[in-house]
């Protein structure tokens, strides 16, 4: 890894840079900003451009790149990092101060000595076969066409199968309602969920295998004393066999699986939950702020705790704040923490506010479109400088956490009414996560309603309920204006009312029934007259949006109105 000496600042001009860059003899240096804190990079190509241009007295903060660069911590496994897609990787010690740079290089240079270390030190065949004999899980492993081509004693003992008799055979015809040859299908794991085998419900969890980007696989774990007694047999093997070895193994388990705890209690398979996901990965890894829009009861504060866990902060709290259940008077002694004496009624020693608790861990402002103007300026400032006073105090104590928002309020619009400030909008939406509502995501319906019915029969300690085909499909057709607290709350509803095991269409509310079953009302001559000049205004809007290239302000002077009349027209026909 590289180490940094004198790395440049946003001020230092073109030349100066380039003198550091030509003394480290590197083709790339990362910039640091006035905390620093590192926020862009530059390279010789970059350095030459500028030279070009002129500008070499210039400061280097108009050339540098704020791309294709990722911030990871110095304790940061290469198994984690090798896969992001950046050529520079800046590393940052637990303070988040830059210690070193590596490139692309060095890091499958670092990845092929580790796999090389690994095939020296263990045996994979070693390793499979401790494991599978040893678990006390039944594990199963199928090749890509579903064909069983590992399986352990544990399995053969709890279904009666010899091993010999179940490998080479489709697991399907092996183990009762396995979904295992469908996995190697989808590539979609599933972890936690209910198999019957024999009569009997087991947990079971079933992990797709891949290879070079080729789905080569599937492994199925049959849970009879939890999945952790796994990787215990596995640390066993490796202090028996690898003690010199620098990697604890245990730590490696633990914050792969608490890494991805919260997201992957997210359900939903629908192309819109995969890309959320997939962009809360890739924004986690970064400092970037994150403005997580959507409306009520679509999950917000699940994708922040899932950034959260997936960041360089994941060892601190997670620190959630409500900002429409906090009195105005109230909201900077809440935020900021106050001093003893600050106000009447103060508690001896003072209090530390929610920024100070959520030291080296995330601050969650969720609501963030009600909070007051006065205290949206002392956030702004706070932001910028990444320092705050105690209410009352005059010491400046060091913002030390990640700052994550979320609102189901439309900013955009509160900025052009004067609601919301401006630079505020623009400091904390670097990066936006704008949530699907459910009615938008509608084959995601039938996965959490059996979701919802398995915990919740579990929550009141009932029998497992079923739900029928036609009670699911009044359930898809509802609107869910109040999203998956909705749907949990009707799912609730119903297992406690319904005295039998079965859930039918007759036993939902009379509102879902209504607006699944009534049939779609004609429109009057005026109602349709209206119709046609609202798609004829939105047909206007859009060739004046194509000519003015994107630009608002003037496709709203062709079209001789307001940009406010604009923004709202877009709303109106949900150009936004």
């Amino acid at each position: 890894m590289l180490q940094l000496a004198n790395t440049p600042r946003l001020s230092d001009s073109v030349m100066d840079t380039a003198i550091a860059l030509t003394k480290m003899n590197v083709d790339c240096l990362p910039i640091l900003g006035d905390s620093k804190n590192p926020i862009g990079i530059i390279t010789n190509r970059m350095l030459l451009d500028a030279f070009i241009h002129g500008g070499h007295d210039e400061p280097i903060f108009k050339y540098m790149s704020r791309e294709d660069f990722s911030i990871i911590c110095s304790d940061d496994s290469l198994l984690d990092i090798y896969k992001l897609p950046y050529q520079y990787f800046l590393v940052v010690n637990k303070e988040h101060i830059l210690v070193g740079m590596l490139t692309k290089n060095e890091i499958m240079k670092g990845l092929s000595i580790y796999i090389e270390g690994i095939n020296q030190d263990l045996h994979t065949t070693d390793i499979l076969d401790i494991i599978l004999n040893s678990a006390y899980e039944g594990v199963a492993v199928v090749d890509k066409d579903g064909i069983i081509v590992e399986f352990n004693e544990a399995y053969s003992r709890f279904i009666g199968v010899d091993k010999k008799d179940a490998i080479g055979r489709p697991v399907s015809e092996v183990i009762d309602n396995t979904n295992l040859h469908h996995t190697v299908k989808s590539g979609i794991s599933e972890r936690g969920v209910i198999q019957y085998i024999q009569g009997q419900p087991m947990v079971v969890h079933r992990i797709p295998l891949w290879k070079d980007g080729e789905l080569v696989g599937a492994v199925g774990m049959l849970i009879f004393e939890g999945v952790t007694e796994l990787y215990r047999i596995y640390e066993r093997f490796l202090e028996k066999t690898v003690q010199n070895r620098k990697i604890n193994s245990q730590k490696l388990f633990q914050n792969t699986k608490v890494s991805n705890s919260t997201i992957e209690q997210i359900i939903g398979t629908s192309e819109s939950v995969a890309n959320l996901k997939r962009m809360t990965r890739k924004v986690a890894k970064t400092e970037a702020t994150v403005l997580i829009t959507g409306e009520s009861g679509t999950g917000k504060e699940m994708f922040a705790h899932s950034i959260h866990d997936l960041s360089h902060y994941n060892q601190g709290p997670f620190i959630s704040v409500n900002c429409g259940a906090i009195p105005e008077h109230l909201f900077e002694s809440e935020l900021f923490g106050y001093e003893e004496g600050a106000f009447t009624g103060a508690k001896k020693g003072g209090k530390p506010g929610k920024f100070e608790l959520a030291e080296s861990g995330t601050i969650f402002l969720d609501e963030i479109g009600e909070m007051p103007q006065m205290m949206q300026t002392k956030l702004l400032r706070v932001l910028q400088e990444k320092m705050f006073e105690r209410v009352g105090g005059v010491k400046q104590i060091q913002l030390k956490a990640r700052v994550v928002t979320a609102t189901n309020r439309n900013l955009k619009e509160m900025v052009l009414s004067g609601t919301f400030r401006e630079d505020l909008y623009y400091r904390i939406n670097v990066i936006e996560l704008t949530i699907p509502p459910l009615r938008k995501r509608q084959e995601d319906v039938p996965i959490l309603i059996a979701h919802f019915l398995t915990d919740i029969c579990k929550k009141y300690e009932m029998a497992e309920k079923e739900i029928t085909g036609e009670a699911i499909s009044s359930l898809m057709g509802y609107e869910w204006y109040g999203n998956i607290r909705e749907l949990a709350n009707i799912i609730e509803k119903v297992v406690i009312l319904t005295e039998g095991n079965i859930i039918d269409s007759h036993h939902l509310p009379n509102y879902i029934k209504r607006q699944h079953f009534s049939p779609i009302p004609t429109l009057s001559p005026i109602n349709q007259l209206k119709k046609e000049e609202d798609n004829k205004e939105k047909e206007m809007i859009v060739q004046s949006l194509e000519e003015s290239a994107g630009n608002k302000s003037k496709a709203a002077d062709k079209l001789g109105i307001h940009r406010t009349t604009l923004y709202k027209k877009l709303k109106k026909h949900g150009l936004q």
